[in-house]
């Protein structure tokens, strides 16, 4: 059992109050809170060893690299990757996904296929757009049902030799739907197909083993597994990441530069041009091993709790509707209050120290599934409480009171 009261003290932001009210913080689908471990580390960075990394043979650049890839292997064994130069440190999740988009538009030809799925975040839908239209190849979409699930008899027929790339995230940021990403896996190598998995919403929650899932490409960011922004991770097989040629050009991502030809380096610096966040990449691995002390066993049942309760009370309000009703999901709950728009309910909530998304969650084709302009998304994480979603609660009793 986790103390959940202890585990509240490792962050800070916890403690603060929003509009005289004690903060009440359920958005952590878009952005989780830091430990105080955390940003002591970069801290620590700015204070003690500020330099460049893999460029200097002086003290405080060899201390930075070191560190920084001390980092690459702790995600390397978190995810369980083949090898540590797997791991290619990005900006985040769409910096990862247009990697992979930008390589593949080398190798894609006029009628060859891509799929992604209808629960996706637009990250993972507009650079496949893009790639499809620089190409020729062509885009489908792999339909879902009204629990938001997808639908795997329809996918399986979207296959066929044709098909180059699969697209799906490991958990739906809009409707918390944890996807059949082994399956789908399994079903697009018979084919010969590439899979890459949008791991952001998945990170917090599950500790994914890309061996295992035998994913060609798993993607993350760090702000969503308690570490900073601004900093990600795209993993890759080796004989994929191989094969895609660079992103970007300039710094650290060559071997030998003439102006007659240049030479790239060696994985992964092949896709990591330029001066890094070397603070963010150092802090993504302590919030790793801060994750890691918690258990990933005990963050998914207490999150279980939370989302167990939460689904329960706010079932109680009448015209209370959530979206995202499969049963197997994480803690994230998107609802509507009938004849009430959900930026509305937000401000109300606000208001009342509870920090709540609303809008469509970048997840535009879900709401058109829906016919409605959005939600409003409570999402949980390991250091919320029961009492606070009895907060919630009551603050959505208010908004509903005030506003119908």
């Amino acid at each position: 059992m986790l103390d959940i009261s202890k585990i509240r003290d490792d962050f800070p932001i916890l403690k603060r109050t929003v509009n005289g009210k004690p903060l009440v913080y359920f958005d952590n689908a878009a952005t989780s809170q830091t430990p105080q471990v955390v940003i002591d580390a970069i801290v620590d960075y700015y204070s003690n060893y500020n330099a460049n990394i893999h460029r200097g043979v002086h003290t405080l650049s060899q201390e930075a690299t070191d560190k920084y890839e001390e980092a690459r292997i702790k995600i390397q064994k978190h995810f369980n990757a083949n090898q540590s130069y797997e791991i290619i440190f990005t900006s985040g999740t769409t910096h990862s996904i247009n990697i992979v988009a930008t390589g593949f538009s080398s190798i894609l030809k006029k009628d060859d296929e891509v799929i992604v799925s209808a629960l996706e975040h637009h990250s993972n839908i507009v650079p496949w757009q893009m790639l499809c239209e620089k190409t020729g190849a062509k885009l489908k979409v792999i339909p879902m049902n009204e629990d938001g699930e997808l639908l795997m008899d329809a996918y399986e027929k979207l296959l066929s030799n044709n098909t180059k790339l699969v697209f799906v995230n490991h958990i739906s940021n809009a409707l918390g739907t944890i996807n059949p990403i082994q399956q789908i896996i399994n079903i697009a190598h018979k084919v010969g197909a590439a899979v890459l998995i949008d791991g952001a919403q998945a990170c917090p929650h599950i500790k994914p083993d890309v061996q295992s899932l035998n994913a060609d490409f798993y993607v993350a960011s760090a702000h969503k597994i308690y570490g900073p922004t601004g900093v990600g991770i795209l993993y890759g097989k080796e004989e994929w990441l191989n094969k895609l040629p660079p992103y970007q050009g300039g710094g650290e991502m060559i071997k030998e530069v003439t102006f007659e030809k240049t030479t790239y380096a060696d994985l992964p610096h092949k896709f990591e041009a330029g001066t890094p966040n070397i603070s963010g990449g150092i802090a993504f691995g302590v919030a790793i091993d801060y994750a890691n002390a918690i258990g990933f066993e005990n963050i998914q049942e207490q999150e279980q709790k939370l989302l167990d309760y939460a689904t329960e009370k706010l079932l109680e309000i009448e015209g209370l509707k959530i979206y995202g009703t499969s049963k197997n999901k994480t803690s994230v709950v998107s609802f509507n209050i009938e004849g009430v728009h959900p930026y509305d309910i937000g401000t109300i909530l606000d208001k009342l120290g509870v920090a709540v998304r609303t809008g469509h969650h970048c997840a535009q084709p879900i709401m058109d599934f829906y016919k409605i302009p959005g939600t409003v998304r409570a999402s949980f994480a390991f250091y919320n409480t029961i009492e606070e979603i009895d907060v919630l609660v009551s603050a959505v009793e208010k908004a509903k009171m005030m506003l119908s």
